[in-house]
């Protein structure tokens, strides 16, 4: 499909996807580990292990030759992917956190600060919010050379964007 979001989900969508990844970056390494921090049947997580790996996301490493043991760590791809679960933090700590607050805390490292992440359009740094961006047709999106210039959905009709209603 030619989605960027479908595709995503095609590599992350899946319920342990986002959170193997999560426990990678925080230090959780190995498979038992994983199993044991997620309470996650061993054979799906020998699945999602092997397709975080296919896709580029994980890669494995060796740290034991006798016998031979593995542990992952996130790939450049990978920890692009962690910047996108960074977002759903966000907005999880927002609408879902409750009385209690958020589960875990994010310092910046640049400037020892507890944040949060916040979207900036990579061009002007200015924020870019939901109601800040038109969504247009792009180069994989097949609609060819002479394509107009009105916002498409994701299914490919036009609509008004939420910022100019």
């Amino acid at each position: 499909m030619a989605c960027s979001i479908a595709r995503t989900m095609d590599v992350a969508g899946e319920p342990w996807s986002p959170l193997i990844v999560r426990n990678v970056y925080i230090g959780v390494t190995r498979f038992d580990q994983l199993q044991q921090s997620l309470g996650i049947s061993r054979k799906v997580l020998a699945e999602r292990l092997r397709w975080l790996t296919e896709t580029g996301v994980l890669e494995r490493r060796e740290y034991s030759v006798r016998p031979r043991r593995d542990e992952y760590a996130l790939t450049a791809k990978g920890l692009e992917l962690f910047e996108v679960l960074m977002v759903m933090v966000r907005w999880g700590d927002k609408w879902l956190s409750g009385e209690s607050g958020p589960p875990a805390l994010y310092r910046h490292r640049a400037c020892g600060q507890i944040s949060h992440v916040e979207l900036i359009c990579s061009e002007c740094g200015q924020p870019m919010g939901a109601r800040d961006i038109d969504v247009l047709p792009g180069p994989g999106s097949g609609a060819g050379a002479g394509a107009d210039d009105r916002k498409r959905d994701v299914a490919g009709g036009t609509h008004d964007s939420p910022g100019s209603r």
